[in-house]
């Protein structure tokens, strides 16, 4: 944010404080919820904090606003994207039921061939 200046953060998500962070600048955040401390450190420093509603009436058309969010591959679905399993040098994650050899057959169990252990 700091090339942004004099911009509205949005977050859709919930500020939580952090004190490894030494240095917070004063921005003008706008999220669905504030971690009481973090409220504080933002008005501290002289920025502002605001409700979803409060920058609709501000800014009804989004202008000087910019939308912040996570790492879009980090959720737990896109580790079981790529090549199929069984592949050489895969390293997507398998959908099976638990962990343990007779769970993860690369071909799967034969139908006429019952459980044996």
């Amino acid at each position: 944010m700091k090339a942004k200046e004099g911009k509205i953060a949005v977050v859709v998500r919930t500020v939580t404080d952090d004190i490894r962070v030494y240095e917070v600048l004063a921005l003008k955040v706008t999220t669905l919820m504030f971690i009481e401390t973090a409220r504080a450190r933002i008005k501290k420093v002289g920025g502002e904090c605001l409700t979803l509603d409060q920058l609709a009436l501000r800014a009804p058309l989004e202008q000087n606003t910019v939308l912040l969010r996570g790492p879009k591959n980090s959720k737990e679905a896109v580790k079981h994207f790529g090549p199929a399993p069984g592949v050489p040098h895969n390293h997507t994650k398998p959908y099976v039921q638990s962990k343990g050899m007779k769970y993860e057959r690369a071909r799967g169990r034969r139908n006429n061939k019952g459980l044996r252990v």
